[in-house]
């Protein structure tokens, strides 16, 4: 639990950077904010409110400082059919249902299932992320559709990104390109695209609403499947952008918090009128990058936001897309890991597997929640299959034949208890037959039944059977679920 100075020195120990990466971030939110609202088929007012709104909240009390978070592509993809259908009260409605879900994750310390997600998984969903960053930026680089002026323009943006910090790093390089490109665009008059053609910038502050619709189990069945889709994606996106945050910034931050952050968050946007949202990794690593560290610059970003596009619309309107074209093609490059198409050769098989079918599955149905599902489940997969081979079985018998010592090495569970059960010579017969299993463990109802069936076909065979050396876990677990001496348990269990 964070303590009060530990919190109040999350807002002050970085204020100057925190207010300078605010407002890089803030700028480079509009037009995805814009394009995010497009895709959920709703205004783009409705994005930017999110987008504020979001920021503010998560700032004050998500887990992660320097997050940002905001509307996202990966959720507004789920909502494209609910708007289609039902209309915006239900969408706010949902953003507000799965507030309180996600909140719910973060109170029963849902966080922890983050240890689930292997390194290969994470590396998977940045590379996956990446990409799709680069593929959004596409629309921007058609040459069918924008003027040709546009290509040296995003080339110029991307010289200053990554030359200007050679010579000085006092002001971030994405806010000098955003300056820079703008007055050469005004001033020379050329004809580029503008975040003002995007859609109209909202020019009144949100007001407080209550989502318009009957409150009955009919109205439930309509937005809850849609509600637990978005908490289960945006909180999948958020506790994976906050480990990257952590790894970047080499802190720590507490998951379960973040839940909770992003509910409340989420909830307060759907009562004024806001699309529900997540973390963005790409803005989250924008503010890192220039030089965001604190809580002050995820709250900066919200209400630059709001003040650049209520208060200076038409200031915000006359930006350049090539100058943010250029910023998000640097944070899609950032983004990747290069490192991992080397490590394809020496990393074993199977990581680099689970990497590229969760870059795939991502890629393939935009839906980040699908693609690490597949990326975890291969991972499970993989390190059962591993493990079973570990697994073996030792014997020795008497010099008089009649008494067989089967020892078992590693653990028994579902992926070994069928060679556990060929382990086994059952036309022997000796007079006794004892299974140690001091050196194994036994996991799950797979196993016991592996080892009832062992004993029952030694005991119709007429041996004697002993089970030694079951360590305290194995035993409760054997003691349960086990059946070989319960009355008729040979006949239960061989006639299958």
């Amino acid at each position: 639990m964070i303590t009060l100075s530990q919190y109040r020195h999350q807002w002050t120990h970085n204020i100057r950077a925190d207010l300078i990466s605010g407002l890089v971030v803030a700028l480079a939110l509009i037009p995805e904010a814009i394009a995010f609202s497009i895709i959920a088929g709703v205004d783009p007012k409705i994005g930017l409110y999110a987008s504020f709104s979001i920021a503010v909240i998560t700032a004050i009390t998500g887990g992660r400082p320097a997050m940002i978070s905001a509307a996202t592509a990966a959720v507004a993809v789920l909502l494209v059919t609910l708007v289609r259908d039902h209309g915006l009260e239900y969408l706010f409605a949902t953003t507000i249902l799965a507030g309180i879900l996600q909140i719910g994750a973060g109170l029963l310390r849902l966080g922890y299932v983050m240890r689930f997600v292997s390194k290969s998984v994470m590396t998977g969903f940045v590379n996956a992320l990446a990409i799709l960053i680069f593929m959004a930026q596409l629309p921007q680089l058609d040459p069918n559709t924008v003027p040709f002026l546009t290509f040296p323009l995003v080339a110029f943006g991307l010289a200053i990104i990554y030359i200007l910090p050679r010579f000085t790093t006092i002001v971030p390089s994405p806010l000098v390109n955003i300056i820079v490109m703008t007055i050469i665009v005004v001033v020379m008059g050329w004809d580029v695209n503008t975040v003002g053609e995007m859609g109209e910038l909202p020019d009144t502050l949100p007001v407080f609403l209550i989502p318009q619709m009957p409150l009955n189990l009919e109205t439930l069945s309509i937005i809850f499947p849609y509600a637990a889709a978005v908490a289960v994606v945006g909180l999948l996106e958020s506790l994976m952008t906050q480990q990257i945050v952590d790894d970047l910034t080499d802190t720590s931050s507490d998951r379960n918090q973040e839940c909770v952050g992003q509910g409340l968050a989420n909830i307060g946007t759907g009562f004024i009128g806001g699309m529900a949202g997540c973390a963005m990794i790409g803005q989250s690593i924008i503010n890192v990058k220039s030089g965001g560290r604190g809580r002050l610059s995820t709250f900066a970003a919200g209400i630059y936001l709001l003040i650049l596009c209520v208060a200076l619309g038409d200031v915000v309107g006359i930006i350049p897309m090539p100058a943010l074209v250029a910023i998000m093609i640097m944070v899609s490059i950032g983004t990747f890991s290069w490192s991992s198409i080397k490590q394809l050769r020496t990393h074993p098989k199977s990581s680099s597997i689970v990497m590229l079918a969760t870059v795939f599955f991502v890629i393939y149905t935009h839906n980040l929640a699908i693609g690490v599902l597949v990326g975890v489940l291969l991972s499970g997969i993989f390190f059962a299959w591993k493990i079973a081979q570990l697994f073996k079985v030792e014997t020795e018998i008497t010099a008089d034949g009649t008494h067989r010592t089967y020892r078992v090495y590693g653990q028994l569970f579902f992926a070994s208890s069928e060679d556990f059960s060929k382990s086994f010579d059952f036309h022997e017969a000796p007079e006794k037959v004892t299974i140690d299993v001091s050196r194994a463990h036994i996991w799950d109802i797979s196993s016991v039944a592996a080892l009832d069936m062992v004993v029952l076909k030694f005991r119709r065979e007429g041996a004697e059977v002993d089970i030694v050396g079951l360590n305290k876990a194995s035993e409760t677990i054997v003691d349960r679920l086990a059946v070989h001496d319960k009355p008729g348990a040979m006949d239960e269990m061989l006639g299958h």
